[in-house]
């Protein structure tokens, strides 16, 4: 394990009891619909979220962005359903962030159309650089593990 991950398992509460994390609910149900479709076969929206405790209102609206960024197609019809077309091994966890249209960026800051009126006034910014660096070792971090390594029996 690097030392980038252990840094991301360590969690501090916050005020509310809640948990501050990178993914949003939406992309852990989304990897969650994708272990269900892992299989290759055909899954109604239904009995996907039944089997991987999806709530059945979220189950369709992440299908369709799975389905809109590759992940998935679905069959309408008595015969339909969902299925995975993603090669589950060449995609990952930074691929899904984006299909989810989750920010992947760890300040306001590392935008492209952010201003910053420090940076405006005095020049670069030695907080902006760091955070920089930190950006782009996330980012490599989460395109380094694939999808199909989240599926796996041995981590």
């Amino acid at each position: 394990m690097t030392n980038f991950i252990k840094i991301v398992r360590i969690r501090v509460q916050t005020k509310t009891g809640r948990w501050p994390g990178i993914l949003t609910r939406e992309t852990d149900y989304a990897l969650r619909l994708l272990r269900g479709l892992s299989d290759g076969n055909w899954h109604t929206a239904g009995a996907l979220a039944e089997q991987e405790m999806v709530p059945q209102a979220f189950a369709y609206k992440i299908l369709k962005k799975l389905s809109k960024g590759g992940f998935a197609e679905v069959v309408r019809g008595a015969d339909g359903g969902w299925r995975l077309t993603a090669d589950l091994e060449r995609s990952s966890l930074y691929d899904l962030m984006i299909a989810m249209e989750e920010r992947c960026t760890i300040n306001a800051c590392m935008e492209p159309a952010f201003t910053c009126q420090w940076r405006e006034r005095n020049g670069p910014c030695s907080v902006c650089q760091r955070l920089c660096i930190i950006q782009k070792n996330l980012e490599k971090e989460l395109r380094a593990h694939s999808l199909a390594s989240f599926f796996a029996s041995e981590p």
